[in-house]
């Protein structure tokens, strides 16, 4: 289990690296890791794109 503070760090690198298409990404990862019946990781992936949205903040796209 990634700890909160893990999943900021990556969320926030995450939309540095890769801009606004970085939440697409992380879902696109999620349903990859759903449809190999990987429920921990996509999980995961779910709570980096739900971090990144905070993080882009209201009224951004």
């Amino acid at each position: 289990m990634i700890s909160e503070m893990q999943i900021h760090t990556m969320a926030r690198q995450m939309l540095e690296r890769h801009g606004q298409v970085a939440i697409a990404k992380a879902a696109q990862m999620a349903v990859e890791c759903e449809s190999k019946g990987e429920d921990e990781e996509a999980k995961e992936w779910r709570h980096i794109e739900a971090a990144m949205k905070i993080i882009r903040g209201p009224g951004q796209g």
